[in-house]
Parts: structure tokens; sequence; C-alpha cells
């Protein structure tokens, strides 16, 4: 506590020792009014703020720190601490660091809400939060534990489960989706990208296992999302699958593509089977809408079945089960198929 105190008001004399270089004044206060501005606050500017609760001024340029919320009507030039809330009604230049929300009209700063990030103006740098991270436009980065949104993003996006842009120049990485108007590089599951491609695939690999694929992307990325049936086994015949892929090569009508998949084979009982496949499947268009793919595939197989291992008679590599170990094997393979796209 003692250390604390000496670091306040260190900080707090730094600033005090600055003033003739900066606008405003040191600003103490318990909440407001009761504060060393009083019923003023809302018409000062800082050059330092520290509330025990919460502070209201018109502007700052230095720290500003309260256990509670921070509220700025105007723009804020330096660091923001607040255990709850920051407030900004323009721009931020600095960065905002809260418990749980970040509220600010945009500028050249980083915010990290334990929570959510709202700009409502363009901004440069970036937002990292719990759960969301919302702008209308952003040069930098959004990070969320669930949901970013944006208008415009120059640079990227990574969320848990969704991120939701118009245009973006960089990357989009979600847990399962993204959305955008235009999007070369988007990593989930799903991409609904309104110039890109999506299509729905039907193929079969060296297991018999057949699939009925949804895939969805950009230009050049896309996400895979599949169920299917074995039709060579007789307990583990329900299938499934997801993955990423890239159009490595493309010279229409022919185009390359390759993709990284994990599938399973399952009998909603106790036996597993996953597979892990390198797919390289060279493509040509036949019309505007079909597609006919086939390549080779590299598989790397775990299964605690005797079934889920006598699905391939070679393998590259076998290691046989120790203990409670699964046996795992790798071997080559095929898929071939047919898409049609919408």
């Amino acid at each position: 506590m003692k250390r604390f105190i000496t670091s306040i008001l260190l900080l707090a004399g730094l600033n005090a020792a600055a003033q003739k270089q900066l606008p405003g004044k040191v600003h103490f206060g318990l909440v407001y009014p009761v504060s060393t501005n009083g019923t003023h606050a809302a018409q000062d500017t800082n050059s330092f703020s520290l509330n025990l609760l919460g502070g209201l001024s018109a502007a700052e340029r230095g720290s500003v720190i309260a256990g509670l919320s921070n509220v700025v009507i105007y723009d804020v030039k330096g660091p923001m601490i607040a255990g709850f809330s920051n407030h900004v009604g323009k721009t931020v230049d600095g960065a905002l660091f809260s418990g749980f929300l970040n509220t600010y009209g945009g500028g050249h700063n980083t915010a990290v809400g334990g929570f959510a990030n709202v700009a409502s103006a363009p901004l440069k740098g970036a937002q990292f939060a719990g759960f969301a991270n919302i702008a209308k436009e952003v040069r930098g980065l959004q990070v969320a534990g669930f949901i970013n949104t944006a208008k415009d993003v120059k640079g990227s996006q990574f969320s848990g489960f969704i991120n939701i842009a118009k245009k973006i120049k960089g990357a989009q990485i979600a847990g399962f989706i993204n959305i955008a108007d235009s999007s070369d590089f988007p990593i989930g599951i799903i991409n609904i990208i309104k110039n890109g491609e999506k299509s729905m695939g039907l193929s079969i690999d060296e297991n018999q296992t057949t699939m009925l694929s949804f895939r969805s992307g950009g230009r050049i990325l896309y996400g895979i999302l599949g169920l299917g049936y074995n039709f060579k086994n007789d307990d583990a015949v329900f299938a499934a699958e997801a993955g990423l892929g890239a159009h490595l090569l493309n010279f229409h009508p022919f185009r390359l593509n390759t993709e990284l998949v994990a599938s399973s084979l399952f009998d909603f009982k106790r036996g597993d089977y996953f597979k892990s496949s390198l797919r390289v499947m060279p493509a040509i268009k036949l019309g505007q809408y079909l597609e006919v793919f086939g390549g080779p595939s590299l598989n790397f197989v775990t299964t605690n079945t005797l079934e889920g291992e006598k699905l391939r008679k070679k393998y590259i590599e076998t290691w046989e089960p120790r203990w409670d170990e699964d046996f795992k094997g790798l071997y080559f393979g095929y898929t071939a198929g047919i898409t049609f796209s919408f």
C-alpha cells in the first residue's frame, strides 16, 4: 500500500512539474463533483487526473486514472486507466485500459477492455477485448474473445467465434465464421464473402467415406465443413470433417487446390477414429458452376478400434498401441469429387 501511494504521488509530482509545458491542471477527487475541480470539472482540461471512484473533465493532456470510471467530454492525449470503464466523446491518442468497457471516438490508440471496446470514428491502432470490438474503420488490429465488427479494415481481425467487416485488406481469422464483402484471406470454418466463392461438393476417399461438404471463402483461402457416411465399416459409419483450403494456382478452367482437413468416423459409442489429411487436388471447371477435382493425400490416423486400424492394409509407418495409447498410422490416399458453386 505504501509503495502504491508513493508511486501515485511521484506520478502526480512529475505531472505537476510538467505543467509549464502542458496546458491544464492536476486533478484529484473522489467522484464528481467531490474533487479539486468541483462543479466546474466538465469545463476543465487537466494534465493529470486521479479519482478514487469516478472522474469528469472536458479534456485530458496526461494520465487519467479512476478506480471505477473516467468520463472525458472531448479528447484525451495520454493513457487512461479505469477499474470498470473509460468514456471519451472524441479522439484518444494514447491507450485505454479498463476492466469492462471502453467507448471513444477513435484516434491513434490501443484499447484494452475486459469485455468490449467501441469506437465510433476511424481509429489507427488496436483493440483487444474479452468479448467484442466494434469500430467504424480500423487501420491496425482487432482481437476479441467472441466478435469483431468494423466497416473497413486495413489490418487483421482475430476472434474466437465471428468476424464481420465490409472491406478488409489483411487476414480474418475466426474460430468459426467470417463475414465480409471483400476478403481474400479469411481463415474460418465458414466464410461468407460477398465477392468470394461458396460451393457444395460430393467426394469420396480411399476408405470409401463419402462426404457432402460446404466450401466457402475468398479469392485465395476457404473453409471446409462436411458430413458423410463410410460404406466400408460396420460400426463407425458416420463421418464429419472440417478444415482449411487454398487456391494456389488458377488458370481458368484449371486450378490447383490444397486442403488441410481433420475428419472423424464415429458410431456414437466409445470407438474413436481421427484422421488428419493434407490434400493436393487439381481441378477443372465444367461450365460456370461445376468443378471436378481429384488428387493424392497424406494422412495421419489415430484410432482405438480394430475396425479403424484395418481400414487400410498398407501404411508408410505405424505406431502400435502400448498401455492406453491408440494405434497411429501414416499412409497415402486420395480424394475425388465434384462441386457445385452458387
